[in-house]
Protein backbone atom coordinates (compact mmCIF):
# COMPACT_ATOMS: atom_id res chain seq x y z
CA UNK A 1 0.00 0.00 0.00
CA UNK A 2 1.39 3.23 -0.73
CA UNK A 3 2.12 6.40 2.14
CA UNK A 4 3.37 9.28 2.20
CA UNK A 5 6.58 7.88 2.41
CA UNK A 6 6.19 6.58 -1.31
CA UNK A 7 6.16 10.38 -2.29
CA UNK A 8 9.88 10.88 -3.95
CA UNK A 9 9.79 14.67 -5.27
CA UNK A 10 6.90 17.47 -4.85
CA UNK A 11 7.92 19.90 -7.06
CA UNK A 12 4.84 22.18 -6.76
CA UNK A 13 4.33 21.89 -3.07
CA UNK A 14 1.28 19.86 -2.78
CA UNK A 15 -0.22 18.96 0.21
CA UNK A 16 -1.39 15.39 0.43
CA UNK A 17 -4.03 13.93 3.66
CA UNK A 18 -4.48 10.51 4.22
CA UNK A 19 -7.94 9.81 5.08
CA UNK A 20 -9.88 6.97 5.56
CA UNK A 21 -11.29 5.77 2.45
CA UNK A 22 -14.67 5.64 3.30
CA UNK A 23 -14.75 9.71 4.26
CA UNK A 24 -13.48 10.76 1.17
CA UNK A 25 -17.08 11.75 -0.47
CA UNK A 26 -17.93 13.43 2.59
CA UNK A 27 -14.83 15.57 2.39
CA UNK A 28 -14.90 16.60 -0.74
CA UNK A 29 -15.84 20.28 -0.90
CA UNK A 30 -12.78 20.69 1.39
CA UNK A 31 -10.37 19.30 -1.01
CA UNK A 32 -9.15 19.82 -4.58
CA UNK A 33 -8.65 16.48 -5.30
CA UNK A 34 -9.50 13.27 -3.40
CA UNK A 35 -8.32 9.31 -5.01
CA UNK A 36 -11.88 7.27 -4.18
CA UNK A 37 -12.80 3.79 -4.59
CA UNK A 38 -15.69 3.18 -6.74
CA UNK A 39 -17.38 1.25 -4.35
CA UNK A 40 -17.36 4.56 -1.83
CA UNK A 41 -18.36 6.63 -4.87
CA UNK A 42 -21.11 4.70 -5.40
CA UNK A 43 -22.13 4.79 -1.87
CA UNK A 44 -22.17 8.34 -1.50
CA UNK A 45 -24.33 8.53 -4.90
CA UNK A 46 -21.42 10.11 -7.06
CA UNK A 47 -21.43 8.72 -10.71
CA UNK A 48 -17.67 7.95 -11.23
CA UNK A 49 -18.32 7.93 -15.21
CA UNK A 50 -19.08 11.54 -14.68
CA UNK A 51 -18.08 13.04 -11.67
CA UNK A 52 -14.24 11.58 -12.45
CA UNK A 53 -11.07 13.49 -13.85
CA UNK A 54 -10.02 10.19 -14.26
CA UNK A 55 -11.28 6.54 -14.03
CA UNK A 56 -9.41 3.10 -15.11
CA UNK A 57 -10.63 1.08 -18.02
CA UNK A 58 -10.98 -2.34 -18.51
CA UNK A 59 -7.18 -2.66 -18.76
CA UNK A 60 -6.35 -1.64 -15.35
CA UNK A 61 -3.84 -3.93 -12.57
CA UNK A 62 -6.90 -3.16 -9.94
CA UNK A 63 -9.74 -5.91 -10.05
CA UNK A 64 -11.31 -8.03 -7.46
CA UNK A 65 -10.03 -11.47 -7.49
CA UNK A 66 -11.70 -15.11 -5.92
CA UNK A 67 -9.16 -16.51 -3.74
CA UNK A 68 -8.86 -19.66 -1.32
CA UNK A 69 -7.29 -22.36 -0.06
CA UNK A 70 -5.27 -24.39 -2.10
CA UNK A 71 -6.97 -27.09 -3.36
CA UNK A 72 -10.28 -25.22 -2.46
CA UNK A 73 -11.28 -25.03 -6.06
CA UNK A 74 -12.51 -28.60 -6.62
CA UNK A 75 -15.18 -28.11 -3.90
CA UNK A 76 -18.88 -27.95 -5.56
CA UNK A 77 -19.85 -25.00 -4.08
CA UNK A 78 -16.23 -22.98 -5.19
CA UNK A 79 -16.81 -24.27 -8.68
CA UNK A 80 -20.68 -23.13 -8.67
CA UNK A 81 -19.49 -19.79 -7.34
CA UNK A 82 -16.96 -19.82 -10.01
CA UNK A 83 -19.01 -20.44 -13.20
CA UNK A 84 -21.96 -18.06 -11.13
CA UNK A 85 -19.02 -14.93 -11.00
CA UNK A 86 -18.05 -15.61 -14.83
CA UNK A 87 -21.21 -16.24 -16.63
CA UNK A 88 -22.88 -13.86 -19.45
CA UNK A 89 -25.62 -12.47 -16.79
CA UNK A 90 -23.13 -11.78 -14.13
CA UNK A 91 -21.10 -9.80 -17.16
CA UNK A 92 -24.68 -8.35 -18.37
CA UNK A 93 -25.75 -7.18 -14.49
CA UNK A 94 -22.36 -5.58 -14.10
CA UNK A 95 -22.67 -3.93 -17.19
CA UNK A 96 -26.45 -3.00 -16.87
CA UNK A 97 -26.28 -2.00 -13.18
CA UNK A 98 -22.63 -0.09 -13.05
CA UNK A 99 -23.08 1.57 -16.59
CA UNK A 100 -19.24 1.84 -16.28
CA UNK A 101 -18.44 2.76 -13.47
CA UNK A 102 -17.36 -0.94 -12.69
CA UNK A 103 -16.44 -2.92 -15.69
CA UNK A 104 -16.18 -7.14 -15.82
CA UNK A 105 -12.90 -8.27 -15.94
CA UNK A 106 -13.49 -11.58 -17.33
Amino acid sequence: MATLRDVLANPKGLQFKELEAATLPRVLDQVDLALINTNYALDAKLNPVRDALLIEDAKSPYVNFLVGRPGGDKDPRVVKLIAALRSPATRRFIIDHYHGAVLPAF
